[in-house]
């Protein structure tokens, strides 16, 4: 046992990756291609998704949401862990980005379960909720534009079903957390998310050293 959590060496990470995760090829083959990508840091770690898998699985999810597809890691993680029925809404509006979701979508077998909207998250969020879809979702996964976090979990929270997940990466954001007067607007962003995380009542909340710091929020009420 320990009072804290272990700091990782980049020795010890690697240990975890080749020890402690099984990730399908093509996932692996999508992190070297975004590797490539001049915003490679937005990936996902690959011990990340693959808690997100298990977590998806653990609530036996059907419908999700990905608010932020980039080139593709969590919504093809999470697809790859959804029934042949399952379905993932996937947000984004970079259309070159997800261009790669698209064919890894696709090398994966998982192309007919995800569902992209081009277009401003909040936007497809509040046309869901205007069509009857609030408490429909099992799981919410957030990675986007920081100055909405809160107005995408608070959909989110709309959306998912009593029982249902949201989570919200780079929550601890590379520790600029800790910056006591921050002046970088992200920092404050994500300062004001977690402050208002864990205010709400109506979820419990974990937040765990994982990647960049991955805030899980379970719907209670």
């Amino acid at each position: 046992m320990s009072p804290q959590s272990l700091t990782l060496t980049n020795e010890l990470h690697q240990y975890i990756v080749d020890t402690g995760i099984r990730e399908p090829q093509v996932l692996a083959e999508l992190r070297a291609r975004t590797a490539q990508h001049p915003q490679q840091r937005m990936l996902l770690s690959p011990e990340q998704g693959q808690l997100m898998s298990m977590l998806v699985k653990l609530l036996g999810a059907r419908r999700t949401l990905d608010v932020g597809t980039f080139t593709g890691y969590s919504s093809t993680v999470v697809a790859l862990a959804l029934p042949d029925d399952g379905e993932v809404i996937s947000c984004d509006v970079n259309e070159q980005d997800t261009t790669v979701a698209q064919e890894f979508w696709r090398r994966a077998g998982v192309e007919s379960k995800v569902d992209l909207r081009l277009a401003p998250a909040l936007g497809t969020l509040d046309g869901l909720i205007e069509d009857g879809e609030s408490s429909t979702f099992d799981f919410s996964f957030i990675d986007a534009d920081k100055g909405n976090y809160i107005n995408y979990f608070q959909r989110s929270l709309e959306l998912v079903r009593v029982g249902g997940v949201i989570a919200v990466d780079n929550t601890l954001w590379s520790g600029r957390v800790l910056e006591a007067d921050p002046e970088h607007g992200t920092t404050v962003s994500i300062k004001a998310f977690n402050d208002y995380a864990h205010a709400e009542q109506r979820v419990e909340l974990v937040m765990v050293p994982v990647g960049d710091g991955l805030t899980l929020a379970r719907k209670i009420r």
